[in-house]
């Protein structure tokens, strides 16, 4: 399997190692062990090879790279766009492989990714080390629990450093990373690793009768013909590993003081690796391997890194699926559109086994559907099988309804028992409505960043534009579409310019619709400065019904980071006591519409906490007219608060070459954004600034211009930060069509 995207090179043979078969040859007269990964394309096809395995031999991973440091199958401009999901047998094991986008326009991928995910694979560029998309990325990771392997990539590069990508690990991640390889040479001159659990030296040789792809390499034990300089390296590194692990795990520590204390060189390396094994699941460490994908030296190891140290699916808890027992239950994490077959909708089976002509229950939508067929994406094909068991990946085609986030059940009696079960249980874990729905955790589905117009060439294909926009947006939904109150314009909402803009090239490609989009906006939100407290009545007669209610509440702000950018909404006792589910209902309906839009520009809110103080409703009052009340008095409290325009600020990363950046500082100073730090990195500047999201339109084409296409940038959403008066007062007059 090859690791590498190097901006639209997808090596075709790579996918055939994916199913690679392993052949040892051990030699009679030396030592030295060659082994031989073959391509068996035909072997792809085979039912025996999608026979459900065992499931502590299954690893479901992601690969996680920052944009040129990984691997992909499904590409659109260079990077991969969509996670892709495939499923392969290494050795007896069977690995699902979700690749995941290393663009910042495409944040839900990697989310929906993870979600599903056992454990996964940082891979970084060893000349570059933690970049500013991989930070985004590994934070998301982290937030999930997902136990990491890291992986040095493109170590034959001139300027590929070892320490100092491990180094940036530590520093820029905060993780603690485990070294287990050291590289034998460097540059053009790299040809293999050291294993250090094993002491065992792999070289991969060029051989030109096969051709240089990493098919081949010898293992041999490290001796006294080695290289003095290479076995003096091995010996310090293998000795830092040990006591690292022993500081990390408190059994492999005391079996070092009781059986190794003298000699660390005779630690057996299976103990060593259980001990790796145990540090990764717990999450305290992550072992470091290193290679160069595009040559396939160092992948095979890496391989064999997946299956040892990351875990199976039955390691892995999650509180709800216990209550299923061996009932279906499994999560919809993707869903793409074929024309021929409808809808694909991705599932990973948590518990239970799944068969095709089967009816099931989806319990977002109340709603029975019946999967045709069940395939599983193996290698670069799609292959029926018969049943998928617990801890897999499906492919299922017919169910209609299933969105990203749903919860897909046996039938609408198991998921009753399982909360009953749930019930039972006084040591059940309470989440927001997890006993009533036994409904597993979705995927966040983040607000979009920009927005614009969109319409169809003729109005006779408006039907098919919104038929294309519905299906698109249920394959992503980050993508939002909303319609103008005013001009009645479709408006469409996306992460960034490169995610509109392939939606609007899908929907020219695969609808056959040649759109025409408004020129891009930002999607900025707003805020309040200060607390204020207000009351308001609502009195109105509708036919013979008179309609009274009376709402008293207050409004602060919150720190955006502390409440994760979101509204916050609370009762008091007193009002948490009286108010019926349904007023309780239309309140919190009232103050979500409110929340959606910003009494100043009409932008969303951020960072505002309401509290509900009081509300008097009088007999006969419908729920709507609560909901108005409470609306109606929320945009009082907020005119009174005082209201702030929140701008997007992106963090920039810049590498550029020293004659070139006083050309790139100046133009950053022109687009309003604030140099935090100017690192060096070989004979190249790494600039890394903050930049508001409305100045970064186009960035990419002016860079190439200043730098004579030598540069290269990441960009990553940092937060939103207040729009100066100056700024919020030109934005003010542009919104009211002053210029």
């Amino acid at each position: 399997m090859m690791l590498t995207s190097s901006q639209g090179r997808c090596h075709s043979q790579g996918r055939y190692l994916l199913t690679a078969g392993l052949q040892c040859c051990r030699c009679r007269v030396s030592c030295h062990v060659i082994r031989h990964y073959s391509f068996l394309p035909d072997d792809v096809k085979s039912l025996r090879a999608v026979v459900n395995p065992d499931i502590s031999k299954i690893r479901n991973i992601g690969i996680m790279a920052h944009i040129d440091d990984g691997e992909n199958k499904m590409w659109e401009r260079g990077i991969t766009i969509q996670s892709a999901a495939v499923t392969f047998d290494w050795k007896s094991y069977r690995i699902n492989l979700i690749d995941t986008p290393g663009h910042v326009d495409f944040t839900l991928e990697v989310e929906r990714a993870l979600r599903v995910l056992d454990g996964a694979v940082a891979v970084f560029d060893a000349s570059a080390g933690v970049e500013a998309q991989t930070l985004t990325v590994w934070r998301q990771a982290e937030k999930h629990h997902v136990p990491c392997v890291c992986f040095l990539n493109k170590m034959d590069k001139p300027a590929a450093n070892l320490s100092f990508s491990i180094e940036s690990i530590r520093q820029k991640l905060k993780a603690n990373p485990v070294l287990l390889q050291i590289p034998v040479g460097s540059g053009k001159s790299f040809s293999g690793v050291v294993d250090l659990l094993t002491n065992q030296k792999l070289i991969w040789k060029i051989r030109t009768e096969l051709g240089d792809d990493g098919r081949v390499f010898e293992s041999k034990p490290l001796d006294q013909s080695d290289e003095p300089e290479l076995l003096q390296e091995a010996s310090e590194a293998r000795t830092a590993l040990i006591e690292q692990v022993a500081d990390l795990d408190d059994e492999f520590a005391e079996l070092l003081l009781t059986d190794f204390g003298d000699n660390f060189d005779a630690v057996p390396s299976v103990k060593l690796q259980e001990a790796v094994r145990r540090v990764t699941l717990a999450r305290k460490g992550v072992p470091v391997l290193c290679g160069s994908s595009l040559k396939n030296k160092g992948v095979q190891p890496l391989l064999d890194a997946i299956t040892a140290y990351l875990p199976a699916p039955n390691e892995r808890h999650h509180d709800l699926v216990r209550w299923y027992k061996d009932d279906l239950c499994a999560l919809a994490f993707k869903v793409l559109h074929d024309k021929q077959r409808g809808p694909l909708v991705f599932l990973r089976i948590y518990s239970g086994t799944l068969k095709p002509q089967t009816a099931v229950h989806n319990i977002n939508r109340n709603s029975i559907e019946r999967v045709s067929r069940l395939l599983v994406p193996f290698a670069d094909q799609h292959v029926e099988t018969p049943s998928i068991t617990a801890g897999n990946i499906a492919l299922t085609v017919g169910l209609k309804q299933a969105v990203t986030g749903d919860t897909i059940v046996s039938s609408k009696a198991s998921a009753t028992a399982a909360a009953r079960r749930a019930q039972n249980d006084g040591g059940a874990r309470k989440k927001r409505g997890e006993d009533a729905n036994m409904v597993l955790s979705g995927v966040e589905v983040p607000d979009p960043v920009f927005f614009c117009t969109i319409e169809p060439p003729t109005m006779s294909k408006q039907a098919d534009l919104a038929n294309a926009l519905n299906c698109l947006q249920r394959e992503d939904p980050s993508l939002k579409v909303r319609v103008d109150p005013d001009s009645g314009q479709t408006i469409l909402c996306g992460m960034g310019e490169l995610h509109i803009e392939i939606i609007h090239d899908r929907i020219r490609r695969e609808y056959g619709i040649e759109t025409h989009l408004g020129p891009l906006q930002v999607a900025y939100r707003e805020t309040i400065l200060h607390e204020a407290s207000t009351t308001d009545t609502l009195d109105r007669t509708v036919g013979e019904r008179r309609h009274v209610a009376t709402v008293d509440l207050a409004v602060r702000p919150v720190d955006i980071f502390s409440s994760g950018g979101l509204c916050e909404l609370d009762f008091t006792e007193e009002v948490e006591g009286q108010l019926s589910p349904e007023m309780k209902a239309a309140v919190e309906n009232g103050v979500h519409t409110s929340n959606l839009q910003g009494p100043l520009l009409g932008y969303p809110l951020l960072g505002v906490s309401t509290l509900i103080k009081s509300v008097k409703v009088e007999p006969g009052t419908v729920p709507v007219m609560v909901s108005a009340c409470v609306s109606r008095c929320m945009l009082k409290a907020l005119r009174l608060a005082g209201v702030q325009v929140l701008e997007p600020l992106m963090s920039l990363e810049v590498t550029v070459g020293e004659n070139h950046l006083s050309s790139v500082l100046g133009d950053l100073a022109q687009r309003r954004g604030t140099v935090q730090d100017i690192q060096s990195r070989h004979d190249n500047k790494v600039l890394l600034a903050t930049v508001p999201l409305a100045e970064m339109m186009g960035y990419s084409t002016v860079l190439r211009t200043l730098t004579s296409g030598t540069a290269t940038f990441s960009l990553a959403l940092d937060t939103y930060e207040a729009m100066n008066p100056q700024d919020q007062s030109i934005l003010l007059k542009r919104m009211s069509g002053l210029l």
